[in-house]
């Protein structure tokens, strides 16, 4: 690096009216400079002038989730655009050597929400949220807060340079610096990543927090081997797959799992691929935002977050996007999640941390979760005392060995899969000519975006396949299709007051008195078992994320489940009405119905966690249509 790179970056550090981005990444260390340009919508990103394609770095915030039509409190944080004027490359050393590095010290530090305040809010979550069906998991947030004595930008910079020289393993790591909007952080997460036609999406769950003295094979063993944290892990890939599924024509191909080791916390991860022809905003506004840092289904985290979350996001849980321009004429996209991030204003610092509260939380854990999280961005920004022994080994790192290399480690991860379905992970292109071609389907949005998965696979069975939202289907629609899927959704079935639920028994019903070909699926099933005079129950304990080898008339089958509510028979019921019914022998939990020209599954066939769920799904499919 030449000095006018250093010089132009003291420049800028000084004129409190400059903007610029500092990026840390695999291919080394840029400074971004240009003029600042707020808008309203993703699709306002201003990514070409009258000279042609132009860089653009853009701060994503957590409220343009309205763009999706979910709910979000307006703080009115800005979608904040830096149209990109000069692009430097910096050499690690020379930049490390030119930022402040005098320590800054917190004062009057503290959670926004008391631990007791945070625990009563995860078992509300847990009870009434997670309890009543409305998902499968939540991301729930508090805030660290405290003042520091030293200029914003500076105490940036300064915090900046802390995690060059302690942290790793980071996705990215940035400083942000713009006229009211300051923000430095390590992201351990490529939300999607846009290149060459391929989209890359990045699930990352659970986290370990390293002992005094840094991980260990025993340590590790023992997280990797928690049910929650697998569970957990499960289920946000099966929601970003969701989303690959809305973006990629290939629907998108499961990799891993690995290990994200940084310096003071661990995660698992897995990578999701597929094929795009999308404008890399689309791409960003259908993907907004992670479940691991919101919830599934996506509509209703969104909700929920809104119920119980004191104050807005601000950018935690969005995104920071680079548009870059590239050969073909369009932009390449590069989009980490806004996490482990400190936000600056006036002397004061914010760190939004979160827990995932998933069916079987600890209140107590969770709490424990956001201190741990809070820990490591301050231990690594220099906030708080750093542990000496894992700075020791940090200094050693290029040499160090990595725990996921540990042949017992690693058989561990790999032994993860054999619980999930070949399918996803598997290329996904789809052949013309499958079982069903010629046959066109209909699915219908209950405001699970799983519809989105189901739909591909039935495309990979040769249907010509559209989905159409509940409140937007049309009567004309459904009678048309040579098979309606009748979609999964949250919530009580048995809600007789919710437009949705009663739009949805309104699909299932006229397709059955037509006689035209049904399949219904999770609470499609409950309501078709609901219209057969099947009662309709809450489980003692919620299918969130739960994988059950259950019977569907000739076979067994390894399938997903999703659900807090079940339609139940009398144990031995073998058939009610028109309906054959399979059922547990024990409960008398209703898996699956079929008649004349319909058919129903409680569980989720397009899941991960379905390993017979593609052939089953091939079944149904064929005794509807028969």
């Amino acid at each position: 690096m030449t000095a006018v790179p250093l010089a132009r970056l003291a420049e800028l550090t000084a004129d409190h009216d400059a903007s610029f981005v500092l990026i840390a990444r695999e291919g080394g260390i840029d400074l971004l400079t240009g003029d600042v340009l707020d808008v309203d919508r993703l699709a306002d990103i201003p990514l070409d002038d009258s000279r042609g394609a132009r860089e653009v770095f853009a701060m994503v915030p957590y409220r343009q989730v309205h763009e999706r039509g979910f709910e979000a409190q307006d703080d009115g944080t800005p979608l904040r655009c830096l149209l990109v004027s000069e692009h430097e490359h910096l050499d690690r050393g020379e930049l490390i050597s030119a930022l402040p590095g005098a320590p800054i010290t917190l004062a009057d530090g503290g959670f926004d929400i008391s631990d007791a305040e945070y625990a009563e809010i995860v078992e509300r979550v847990i009870a009434d949220e997670i309890g009543r069906g409305e998902g499968a998991n939540f991301v729930i947030r508090r805030d660290y807060r405290a003042g520091y004595d030293a200029d914003d930008r500076t105490a940036a910079l300064t915090w900046f340079r802390a995690l060059l020289e302690h942290e790793r393993g980071a996705y990215w790591t940035f400083a942000v610096i713009t006229p009211g909007q300051i923000a430095v952080g390590a992201s351990p997460e490529a939300h999607v990543v846009a290149r060459d036609g391929v989209v890359t999406m990045n699930p990352i769950s659970g986290t370990f927090r390293h002992p005094a003295g840094g991980a260990t094979r025993e340590s590790l063993t023992e997280f990797l081997s928690s049910t929650k944290e697998t569970e957990e892990l499960f289920m946000v890939v099966d929601e970003e797959l969701k989303m690959m599924s809305q973006v990629c024509s290939d629907g998108g191909r499961i990799t891993g799992p690995h290990l994200k080791e940084m310096s003071r916390l661990t995660h698992t991860e897995y990578m999701l691929r597929g094929r795009s022809r999308l404008d890399p905003r689309d791409i960003l506004r259908e993907t907004m935002f992670a479940p691991t840092v919101t919830g599934s289904p996506m509509q209703n985290a969104c909700a929920v977050i809104r119920r119980h979350e004191q104050s807005p996001r601000g950018y935690y849980s969005g995104v920071a996007a680079l548009f870059t321009p590239n050969a073909d004429g369009g932009h390449d996209l590069d989009a980490p999640i806004l996490i482990r991030t400190v936000y600056l204003d006036g002397g004061r610092l914010r760190v939004p941390v979160g827990a995932t509260l998933v069916r079987h939380s600890d209140p107590q854990g969770e709490v424990s979760e956001t201190h741990g999280k809070a820990a490591g961005v301050l231990g690594a920004i220099g906030a708080i005392e750093r542990d000496s022994a894992a700075e020791a080994r940090d200094d050693d790192a290029p040499g160090e060995a990595r725990l996921a290399d540990d042949p017992e480690i690693a058989a561990l991860l790999a032994s993860r899969n054999t619980r999930l379905a070949d399918f996803w992970m598997q290329p996904q292109d789809v052949h013309p000519g499958g079982r069903f071609s010629g046959r066109s389907a209909l699915v219908v949005d209950a405001e699970d975006r799983f519809t989105t998965m189901l739909a591909h696979q039935l495309r990979h069975l040769g249907l010509d396949v559209q989905i159409s939202a509940w409140d937007a289907v049309t009567d004309a629609e459904i009678d048309a299709a040579d098979l309606v899927v009748s979609g999964p959704g949250p919530g009580d079935p048995r809600d007789g007051a919710s437009a949705r639920i009663a739009r949805m028994q309104q699909v299932v019903s006229r397709r059955r008195h037509a006689g035209a070909p049904l399949l219904a699926v999770c609470l499609s099933h409950q309501i078709l078992s609901d219209g057969l005079g099947i009662d309709l129950v809450p489980l003692d304990a919620p299918h969130q994320g739960v994988q059950k080898t259950v019977p569907v008339f000739e076979h067994e089958a390894s399938i997903g489940f999703y659900n807090t509510f079940t339609a139940r028979v009398a144990p031995g019921t073998t058939r009610v009405r028109d309906a054959e019914v399979s059922a547990d022998a024990g409960t008398g939990d209703v898996y699956a119905l079929r008649g004349e020209r319909f058919a129903s599954v409680q569980g989720h066939l397009e899941s991960i966690l379905s390993r017979d769920g593609l052939e089953t799904l091939e079944r149904l499919t064929a005794h509807a249509l028969a």
